[in-house]
Formats: C-alpha cells, structure tokens, sequence
C-alpha cells in the first residue's frame, strides 16, 4: 500500500507557503505522493460544496511542488477531459521531465454542464470522448510524427516535442459505472475512485476492473488502484471508512489494502470541519494529521 497526502488547494488556507510546507513535510514523512485535484469553476447557485468553491490549478501547483521536492509522486486526481487534450499532453510531459518522472496524470470525464460549456467541449458522448482523448495523449507522448483524425479530435502531421523523460506518464481514469470501470481496465494504467466513492463497495469495482484486465490479457498486478481517502480526523470512531480518531484511520488504511487498494490518499481538503477560514489552526490539524498517519 502506497500512502499519500492531498496538499491544500481548496480555500483561504490553500496558500503556497502552506503548500510547501505540507509537501516538503510529506516527503521526509515517507510519503508517496502529493495529490491534487481540479474545479475550473464554480456556477453561480450550484449545490456542488464549499470545496468546489476556489481551487488553484493541479498542475501548475504540482510543477511549484516538483521544485521543492525529489523523490514523492506527484498526482493529480483528476483533470477533466474539457481541457484541449494536446495542450495538456504538452503540459503534462513538461511536468514529468521537470520533475524527474514523477507524474501521476488522472483524467476524468467532467461532470459540470457549465464548465463544458465555458470552455466549447460538447458534453454530449463523454464516454467516446474519453477514450480517444487517451489515445491522443499517448500518440503525443510517443509517436514521433503525430497524425490524428478521430471522432472529437484532430491533428495534422507535427512534431510535438520534446517527448517525456523518462517516459509517459502514468494514465488513471476515474469513474464508478460499470462502462468506466471497464474503461480504465481497457486504456489505462490505473482507476482512481471519487470523492463521493462508497468505500464500503470498493472491493466489487477493484474486482471488475481485475477480471477484465485479465480477460484482456493484462497483469493486474501492475495496476494501480487509487483510492482518494475523504479523511475526516474526530475525536470518536465512526462507520463511514476513513472517519474517526487515528487509530481507526490506520485500520481502515489497512482494510482497504485488503480490498485491493494499492494506493490511498488523505485528503483533508473535502473535511468540512478543517477551518480553512482560520489558515493557522488548518495548518495545525494538517501538520498533526500528516505526522500521526504517515506510513
């Protein structure tokens, strides 16, 4: 089991010192990796969560991290499949050099009608969509020449270089349906679960991606599976994983790794109690978190 930590990127307490702070932390903690995610937008009268409200970008925080860094992964969890795939492809393969092969690149379908729309991507046919943005994303990370014509997407004959040192990146795709869950098994490197996944279920999803990597003639065994831990630190145990004191914490840690989970994230940033108005107490519980549950 791989452990890693959510840096703050959601709020008043998402500064960059505070980013710094917790990612120089985490890698002398022994931890795995840095975790990011993305919220373009928040539309006026949306019932999407505080959260969602005012997020820095991943990957632009992820290249500040790489800097103060050397050896912790460095993921995002997840970027949206709205952002021009060749632009991103370009970004992520800078991001993987300059950190020295690092990169945890998670791309998810979208799910916010506006932000499709602010950024002239039809929602419509997401599924297709993603998987010829996968495809796209690795043509330009290995194809000398990249020549594309597909559905969504096209590319005349060019060189995109420099190409990633010391090689791609790994690809995760989210998602929770059956569709997706197949998905992932089929095109990339790794599934990571959402914010709203039902830990309690987790085990059936790593399964059915299992069978059909299998079935596919694909080594499960160098899969990733990513599970994005809603931690919430309270002062008593409670049903939901990932809630309680640390002790329990740990344990569910432990469980999920029985599950088959590979990976796991604490993320402090969907705990609704952290006082993100209050940066200095925030920090507090982040840095006592960090210390009590470092692998």
């Amino acid at each position: 089991m791989r452990v890693g930590f959510a840096v703050p990127q959601s709020g008043p307490w998402a500064t960059p010192e505070n980013m710094r702070r917790v990612a120089v932390r985490a890698e002398e903690l022994g931890y795995d990796a840095l975790w990011t995610f993305q919220r373009l937008m928040y539309p006026v009268g949306h019932s999407m969560g505080p959260t969602y409200r005012a997020v820095h970008d991943p990957l632009i925080t992820l290249a500040h991290l790489s800097a103060v860094t050397s050896r912790i992964e460095l993921g995002v969890a997840v970027i949206n499949a709205y952002v021009q795939p060749v632009v991103l492809a370009k970004q992520l393969a800078t991001l993987q050099t300059v950190s020295g092969g690092r990169v945890l690149a998670g791309v998810g379908l979208g799910w916010v009608p506006e932000e499709f729309e602010a950024t002239g991507v039809d929602m419509a046919r997401r599924g297709r969509r993603g998987e010829e943005y996968v495809e796209l994303l690795r043509e330009v990370w290995t194809d000398e020449v990249v020549e594309h014509s597909g559905d969504f997407y096209r590319v005349p004959a060019s060189y995109v270089d420099p190409k990633p040192v010391p090689g791609p990146p790994r690809v995760l795709l989210g998602g929770t349906a059956e569709v997706a869950l197949r998905r992932a098994a089929r095109l990339a490197d790794g599934w990571v679960s959402s914010s709203r996944e039902d830990l309690s279920a987790i085990a059936g999803r790593i399964q059915m991606i299992k069978d059909e990597l299998v079935a596919r003639g694909r080594d499960p065994e160098a899969f990733r599976f990513v599970c994005r831990g809603v931690t919430q630190v309270r002062a008593a145990d409670e049903d939901r994983p990932l809630t309680g004191t640390y002790e329990k914490i740990r344990n569910d840690v432990a469980e999920l790794a029985a599950q088959g989970v590979t990976d796991v994230f604490h993320d402090l940033n969907f705990d609704r109690d952290i006082p993100v108005s209050d940066p200095q107490e925030a920090m507090r519980r982040a840095e006592e978190a960090l210390e009590a549950l470092a692998p």
